[in-house]
């Protein structure tokens, strides 16, 4: 099959589609024929070696992807060859999804109101950004700071937020608040006076900005979580999208949740830019600049 890969880390020129063997679905797992596929900066992370030489290569990036499912694992019931699903890699792994062919090890049909490239796309932005919903500990009645607003994971986690009854306010640029108050959040510029702006604020999901600025806002470090710190130097708790024994089964219970909006009408995917897989460098160097409105796809 063909598949989107690096075979040493460095830059995202490196990346380049090559044929290597299908994967195969075993216990508990399905495999689809992958019509979308996302790009997350975590992948720009690994390929680039930031996390260290810590894969096998050569390695196909991608941990979110939708497709028609072709093969189902020993153990799997509820779903058939033939399905149309959206879902998430065994994360253990840190990709897979990139190719032809990808094995999922959580999934949930696909919302005929999404399409391909959206659904190929949710998943990680739906797992991470309900990951970080309940750390937070936000419901109906809490108001949540968002900064970042206009990414990936600050648009899924908008909505997700709205439809537990938060009430959101979130931060990006002077071009995207018509954008961010379209998906149901107040939007506020970031910058100097960030906190004038905003007023009190319950918990801060932080995806991009400041840390000690946020952290004055919410009051307190424990009220803040970041998918975006990786330093640690600030007392904040960082979450991102996890598998294998880290795997939340409460946060991929939110693929249902939001295919199950994305059918009332109440959740979409903002899509950045759609590449084609023999781009997928392209890909990268979108997400590297940290300034894609959306989530990045791949078909």
């Amino acid at each position: 099959m063909r598949a989107l890969q690096f075979t040493q880390y460095g830059p995202a020129d490196l990346l380049h589609v090559a044929e290597v063997s299908e994967p195969h679905a075993g216990p508990g797992q399905i495999r689809i024929a992958v019509r979308a596929s996302g790009v997350t900066p975590g992948d720009t992370y690994l390929r680039s070696g930031m996390f260290g030489e810590r894969l096998p290569l050569p390695h196909v990036p991608g941990v979110d992807a939708a497709g028609v499912v072709d093969e189902v694992g020993e153990g799997v019931t509820g779903v058939e060859q033939g399905d149309e699903v959206f879902g998430l890699v065994d994360l253990a792994l840190l990709g897979g999804a990139n190719a032809e062919f990808a094995v999922l090890a959580a999934w949930a049909p696909k919302p005929a109101a999404l399409s391909w490239e959206q659904a190929g796309g949710a998943a990680a932005n739906v797992e991470t950004a309900t990951r970080a919903l309940d750390l937070l500990g936000v419901r109906d009645g809490t108001t949540l700071l968002i900064a970042g607003a206009a990414g990936g994971v600050g648009t899924v986690a908008i909505q997700l937020a709205v439809a537990r009854g938060v009430k959101v306010v979130g931060t990006a640029g002077p071009a995207t608040q018509d954008f961010v108050a379209s998906l149901g959040a107040t939007p506020v510029v970031y910058g100097d006076g960030l906190a004038d702006r905003v007023g009190a604020v319950d918990a801060v999901l932080h995806c991009a900005g400041t840390v000690p600025d946020l952290i004055s806002i919410a009051g307190s470090p424990d009220r803040v979580v970041t998918i975006a710190d990786l330093s640690g130097d600030h007392g904040i708790r960082l979450t991102h999208t996890a598998g294998g024994p880290d795997a939340d089964p409460q946060a991929l219970h939110g693929l249902a949740i939001a295919a199950a909006l994305a059918e009332q009408g109440a959740f979409t995917v903002p899509l950045a830019e759609v590449f084609p897989l023999d781009r997928g460098a392209d890909a990268h160097r979108l997400s590297e600049t940290g300034h894609a409105h959306g989530k990045i796809v791949l078909v």
